[in-house]
């Protein structure tokens, strides 16, 4: 019987595009191999997948992630944000972990902040202790890709965002000299912006942010 990741790979082997994959790697900095397969076709790919292997009624696979993660192709990668989006309802407290590892893992922001915003954003938002037990530390980690999660995880909690928690997560790094935590506390500032504009406002005048982060979070 054929694995997951035989099957997915020979998916892939279909339908791979080495004009694609030279523009796609040099999008990406070239930091991860690809097989040139646009994000349709590759949607495509994925749902003849889950329908030929019915993973997705077997219970929430850690070791099946874990092994895409380790496959060269970022393709691989993307199917695994693929599963995990499909199987949020499954997610517990116990799976920040797992979303520790793959964040700080292969690290590049196409991975990290749809782990940011919805697994990690989902399982804070049923489980608020989440934060105090694990995102806490994350704001203040050596690895930047953990304090971007952190200061991003609330990005589509729109009125139920504990302001609170941005504000400090923020505040902790708004010294930071990388372009990815500007980008990322500018981002964050915009969206709550959109929810509550004068407390964005008030906290943009009243802290001192990197100019990207200023210029960022005061679009609205």
């Amino acid at each position: 019987m054929q694995s997951n990741i035989t099957i997915l790979t020979r998916l892939f082997q279909e339908r791979q595009n080495p004009v694609n994959a030279d523009q796609m790697e040099k999008y990406m900095k070239n930091h991860f191999p690809f097989f040139g397969i646009k994000s349709p076709e590759r949607k495509e790919i994925e749902k003849q997948f889950f329908q030929e292997t019915e993973i997705l009624k077997e219970p929430f696979n850690q070791d099946f992630i874990l092994e895409l993660w380790e496959q060269a192709e970022r393709e691989y990668q993307y199917t695994a944000l693929a599963y995990i989006e499909k199987s949020l309802k499954r997610l517990g407290k116990k799976d920040l972990a797992l979303m520790e590892t793959l964040i700080t893992k292969k690290s590049w922001w196409d991975t990290v902040d749809p782990l940011a915003s919805k697994p990690v954003g989902k399982i804070a938002q049923v489980y608020p202790e989440a934060a105090s037990e694990t995102i806490d530390a994350w704001a203040e980690h050596d690895d930047m890709w953990l304090r971007r999660t952190a200061i991003l995880f609330q990005l589509k909690y729109k009125q139920k965002t504990n302001e609170e928690k941005l504000f400090q997560y923020i505040r902790l790094n708004a010294g930071s000299k990388e372009f990815f935590i500007q980008k990322a506390i500018g981002w964050a500032l915009r969206e709550y912006s959109k929810t509550n504009p004068m407390s964005v406002k008030a906290f943009i005048e009243g802290n001192t942010l990197a100019r990207l982060s200023v210029r960022e979070g005061s679009k609205y």
